[in-house]
């Protein structure tokens, strides 16, 4: 690794660590403070390695208003386990993923060889997060993760995220205008960005880590997985080691509990 990118990727990784007081840009409710938050919050990229393309990118990013909505309204996490799992197609996230086990029998058995994590838990992951790729999102990535950062009710978790964001801008990863989640998350598995930057995995060997190729994707949410702690071999549901880590991906315990149990029918 050169010198330069060895010395960046050390600060960004000291900014994902750094304490909530070290990070000094005022954060706001309303879009009227976010060009004034950008200007401060430069200052702030600028000493973690954000380079130029970053920086620009961030003064072209606008305040993401549908992001502030879906924050606010997150309903689906409030259902029952019967309830979520109707609404976010499980058995079509099952049946369509049996059927991806079964064409790319070869790929799930190399990422399993690998990192330890069984084809049923990637594939769940994948119908839940895009429909297998169906739908990415369409909300600007570096708008709604700069969005998320500057807004009070979480900036503290989208900060880091946002730093991480802006480093994949320099590195090509993303560009400005790079479509996701309304959340920020990048591709098919939905990485927030400086979970991208740390996990990422180039599994084709072209030189890039490209969350929008379904390859990467998965080697890199396989290796996020056995990175938080995944024991190959253990059990994931509710009361068994692997658990703990599907809880690493999501916070809400229906979504984990969800994944949990389509996993093991596509395993099955």
């Amino acid at each position: 690794m050169p010198l330069t990118l060895f010395r960046r990727t050390c600060l960004v990784l000291a900014v994902l660590a750094a304490p909530p007081a070290a990070l000094a840009a005022p954060c706001g409710n309303t879009a009227a403070g976010f060009d004034t938050w950008k200007a401060a919050f430069a200052a702030e990229a600028r000493r973690a390695g954000v380079g130029q393309r970053g920086l620009q990118a961030l003064a072209q990013s606008r305040y993401a208003s549908r992001t502030i909505a879906a924050d606010r309204n997150q309903k689906s996490f409030r259902y029952s386990l019967p309830k979520f799992m109707q609404i976010r197609g499980a058995d079509t996230i099952v049946a369509q993923g049996r059927k991806r086990r079964a064409r790319d029998a070869a790929f799930y058995q190399a990422l399993e060889r690998q990192y330890g994590v069984p084809a049923g838990v990637l594939i769940a992951i994948h119908g839940m997060e895009t429909a297998f790729g169906g739908f990415m999102g369409d909300s600007a990535v570096v708008s709604a993760i700069a969005t998320l950062a500057y807004d009070c009710r979480r900036s503290d978790f989208f900060v880091p995220h946002a730093i991480g964001a802006l480093t994949l801008v320099d590195r090509g990863t993303i560009t400005a205008g790079t479509k996701g989640a309304k959340h920020g998350e990048l591709g098919h598995t939905q990485f927030l960005p400086g979970n991208a930057l740390r996990y990422g995995v180039d599994a084709n060997g072209d030189g890039l880590v490209d969350f929008y190729n379904i390859t990467d994707a998965l080697a890199s949410t396989a290796n996020f997985l056995r990175q938080k702690g995944w024991q190959p071999g253990l059990g994931y549901q509710e009361g068994e080691p692997n658990f703990a880590v599907i809880k690493q991906w999501n916070a809400a315990t229906v979504y984990q509990q969800a994944i949990a149990i389509m996993a093991a029918r596509i395993d099955g």
